[in-house]
């Protein structure tokens, strides 16, 4: 095309002619060590050049032409394009590609109202002239595509009306790190913010999307995952919506327990009223968290938890279902159905299970959560009277409706309460889980509230971030990594603020905590190990078994040095009792390697000194996160070794770590038979995991007879996942052939996810 007429709009709003050697020159720069062709991207863009294109448009175009060219082939098109994105994007936060002084930055970010006052007040010149120090803002250039993408649309501190950007990634990791540590005393602070900012920027350790997000801003609410369980009162019901609504506006995802609430029919005021069941008030909380994005970042999004013996479980099972009338359905929620021991034991057995409303059995729902033994004892005697409504109904057909329904929208999850009472953090006869998060990885107390000021209620609240396992040369890392990370967020539960006074006693008195990991596929890729044929089974056992040592070990120093959580003894460490004690021994007949590190030691320093934090791992998903580390998604397999992400940022392409050298060593979501290697790894994880896992069911319905998955396999795959001791599944995922490389940004677009 002819170029030398077009005309271009700069910054100024001055025009001038196209110059296309400075556009060569930019691209030239960014293709530095690429193997890239600079020519191609050039004859890709002029062909949407027009007369009176702004300069912005022109990078926008640049970006978009190296973008399109990402290919398993040319996988370094991710890197030109982010480095074009970075070259754009300082040029709109600072008007040239120089970062201004670090100090200057904060002064003029906290006068313009949008960075928090105390990073003014807590440090000095000398302080902000040595963090400069230890900036690295050539990292930013580190990063891919995706990554990019994903920190201008959620992450860097913006007007998201205008879409203007204030800052660049280096800052953001800086200031992070000085916001966590700056209660630390003067002579050592310094040396923790440059560890830490080390570890983020190099992507050691990643941060989830509140704490990326939100810290160095005014706002101060960082907690990922919120907890409510609601009462069977109407007070009770409008205080967890109240709840609701606070923490959805402040970037949350959110669990509630509707699992009280008594079914439809049930007498009110001793007959005076009918009441109407639990749709409406599902629907109450449905409004709830769909009133308020979470900050301009994500959708409000929750799952709602009731067991599966509630006499409206009929009705429940199907509030997904695209069949029925909006009266019947509740479908922007998602659900958790309660399950335990004894409700496998009917349906292996081929025997009822009874439905009762939890209204006229309270203390057959409490002793659900808190004793197996006492749940069987009197489900019986409830069973064997009359004078109490009930239902029974074939176990078999129950479970072939929930998992039909799992099935058909892929967003009904398991809870198996035993397992996370039994196996988890928390002595269940003081402090019962009763239901887990918006991503089935957090399992931790909670009490109803009957105001939004009841102080006697606990909402549980977790702060998540993950190790990279990808970024580790050896196990030994995790020990320093684990005490930076530990440090950062249990000083997080201090710095942040607590919309509701129950969230602050309940997190005041645990001070819980979710470490997790990214990069598990390429981890085993470079490691030569295969999710499906047991060989990742030893590396995983000792992997996982070092990330829960070096985190205790690093929340028992903490005691140490400020004291234990107030919440320590209703723990079951406080018993000394680890998760190596608790998990189902069946897994040994799977998982024979055997523990390498010094547990009775650190058995007894946790007994005699406690532990900072209640809980410390939880696995949760990490679409966004892995992205910005350039990285697998959790613990999952990727579906092709160029993945397609779409979000509310648009579509980016994803190219697994080290794709020259490893292409053949992925094992690829479709490629694996059956879910049988996944849930056994899932399994070997959970025996040292302390909360949950969001674990997913995969099936590709063209392995099946006729097409169709049949449902002995998904009983047998959930059947299996109780053996293992794995206390949760999330999504139930079906390859429908027609977008395997495609992936959405998960978890409903909630905040659980990191």
């Amino acid at each position: 095309m002819n170029t030398s007429s077009i005309s271009v709009v700069k910054r100024n709003g001055q025009s001038e002619p196209l110059d296309l050697d400075k556009i060569h020159k930019v691209i030239t720069w960014a293709a530095e060590g690429l193997n890239v062709s600079v020519s191609q991207v050039e004859l890709k863009a002029q062909l949407q050049f027009q007369n009176g294109i702004t300069t912005s448009d022109i990078h926008e175009t640049l970006i978009k032409a190296a973008a399109d060219l990402i290919s398993e082939t040319y996988p370094d098109y991710q890197y030109l394009a982010a480095r074009l994105a970075i070259f754009h994007l300082r040029k709109k936060a600072y008007g040239q590609f120089e970062p201004p002084k670090l100090r200057d930055h904060v002064i003029s970010m906290i006068e313009a109202g949008r960075y928090d006052q105390h990073l003014y007040d807590d440090y000095s010149d000398a302080d902000y002239e040595a963090m400069e120090g230890f900036l690295h803002h050539e990292r930013d250039l580190n990063f891919s595509y995706a990554a990019v993408k994903q920190l201008e649309g959620k992450y860097l501190v913006q007007n998201r009306v205008t879409g203007q950007i204030y800052e660049s990634p280096q800052f953001l990791y800086i200031l992070i790190s000085a916001s966590l540590f700056a209660s630390y005393p003067k002579d050592t602070r310094l040396g923790f913010i440059q560890r830490f900012y080390e570890a983020v920027s190099t992507f050691k350790l990643s941060l989830p999307t509140p704490v990326m997000a939100g810290i160095r801003t005014p706002t101060r609410q960082f907690s990922s995952c919120v907890l409510i369980e609601s009462d069977d009162s109407l007070d009770s019901i409008n205080a967890t919506s109240a709840a609701i609504v606070r923490y959805v506006s402040q970037r949350a995802g959110i669990g509630v327990n509707a699992g009280r609430i008594r079914s439809i029919g049930s007498p009110i005021r001793g007959g005076a009223a009918f009441h109407t069941g639990c749709i409406p008030f599902y629907k109450h909380f449905q409004s709830a968290v769909k009133c308020c994005s979470q900050g301009g970042v994500r959708g409000g999004a929750a799952t709602l938890f009731y067991p599966l013996w509630h006499l409206e479980v009929e009705s429940l099972l199907v509030l997904k279902n695209n069949r029925g009338v909006e009266e019947n359905r509740v479908r922007q929620l998602d659900y958790g159905v309660q399950l335990n021991r004894l409700m496998y034991t009917r349906l292996i057995k081929g025997q009822n299970i009874t439905l009762f409303s939890p209204s006229d059995v309270p203390d057959l729902y409490d002793a659900f959560f808190e004793d197996q033994e006492r749940f069987e004892a009197l489900y019986a005697q409830y069973e064997a009277r009359d004078d109490i409504r009930k239902k029974a109904l074939p176990a078999k057909e129950l479970f072939s409706t929930l998992l039909q329904e799992r099935a058909s929208t892929g967003r009904i999850y398991i809870q198996n309460v035993d397992h996370c009472n039994t196996h988890g953090a928390f002595d269940p006869a003081q402090a019962p889980v009763r239901q887990s998060n918006l991503c089935m990885e957090i399992t931790l107390p909670t009490k109803p509230l009957n105001d939004i000021n009841d102080e006697n209620g606990e909402i549980a609240l977790c702060t998540l971030a993950a190790f990279n396992l990808g970024a580790l040369q050896s196990l030994d890392e995790l020990e320093p990594l684990a005490d930076l990370i530990v440090r950062a967020l249990d000083s997080l539960l201090d710095y942040q603020d607590y919309p509701v006074k129950a969230a602050e006693l309940g997190t005041m008195k645990r001070r819980t905590l979710g470490v997790g990991v990214i990069n598990y596929a390429y981890y085993l890729a470079k490691n030569g190990k295969k999710y499906s044929d047991g060989s990742a089974l030893e590396l995983t056992h000792d992997t996982f078994e070092a990330i829960q040592y070096y985190l205790l070990k690093a929340s028992n120093r903490l005691a140490k040095e400020f004291g234990a959580c107030p919440g320590f003894s209703e723990t079951h460490y406080s018993q000394g009792k680890l998760p190596i004690d608790t998990y189902k021994k069946d897994l040994d007949k799977i998982c024979e390697t055997e523990l390498k590190l010094d547990w009775d030691s650190l058995r007894q320093d946790i007994v005699s000194t406690g532990l900072r934090n209640s809980t410390l791992t939880a696995l949760m998903p990490s679409e966004t996160s892995s992205q910005i580390a350039n990285a697998t998604n959790g613990i999952e397999p990727p579906r092709g070794l160029v993945s397609v992400k779409t979000s509310k940022d648009g579509i980016m392409k994803q190219v697994v770590p080290e794709i020259e050298t490893l292409r053949d060593q992925y094992e690829l979501l479709w490629q694996m038979a059956n879910n049988e290697g996944y849930l056994n790894l899932v399994g070997v994880m959970q025996k040292f995991v302390d909360q949950s896992i969001s674990a997913n069911t995969n099936y590709d319905p063209s392995r099946f007879e006729g097409g169709k998955v049949p449902m002995q396999q998904l009983i047998q795959d959930l059947l299996t996942t109780y053996k293992l001791g794995v206390k949760t599944l999330y999504y139930h995922n079906t390859r429908d052939g027609a977008g395997e490389e495609m992936g959405d940004d998960d978890c409903a677009s909630g905040a659980c996810k990191i």
